[in-house]
């Protein structure tokens, strides 16, 4: 049966999922601003780390690594280049290869403390089992609607 605009809904906004992840997104970058401030934002943060663990990957590849599309993740590129914070090497085809510099390495360096602080912060009001429970919970929420979301091998190869 397929609902209409007259039904009324079977559960309360505060129970659907899509607004407590949402509600959850916004309580975590909150979070991460408290203990960060605003000089970088959480996906900035995932850019460094990624390149920190995937040095001299290409833009596109980081785009896929970090989960954002390509023109959001240029866009991010863009921006921490010109705090001084990466690198953006031109290769052949227009890709371009990121690293991290010196500078980079060093926000990078200052940031990781804060970021359990803000882990332990975000999950201190659950015991150790629920904490584990939430992550596998999620990861597998994440996983799962990642494999959905991909292309299939059949369509990819056109």
């Amino acid at each position: 049966m397929t609902p209409t605009t007259d039904t009324p809904p079977t559960f309360a906004l505060s129970d659907e999922p899509g607004h407590l992840i949402r509600r959850a997104q916004q309580i975590a970058v909150s979070k991460f601003h408290e203990v960060h401030g605003r000089h970088v934002t959480p996906i900035q943060y995932a850019v460094l780390r990624t390149l920190h663990e995937t040095p001299g990957v290409d833009q596109v590849t980081l785009a896929q690594l970090i989960a954002l599309d390509t023109s959001s993740t240029a866009d991010i590129a863009t921006r921490l280049e010109a705090k001084g914070w990466i690198l953006r090497e031109v290769l052949p085809r227009r890709q371009r290869r990121l690293s991290l510099t010196p500078a980079g390495e060093a926000v990078l360096q200052k940031l990781r403390p804060g970021v359990e602080v803000m882990y332990l912060g975000m999950m201190d009001n659950l015991d150790q089992t629920e904490q584990r429970e939430f992550m596998r919970l999620l990861r597998k929420f994440v996983h799962m609607n990642d494999q959905q979301n991909k292309p299939d091998e059949a369509d990819a190869k056109g």
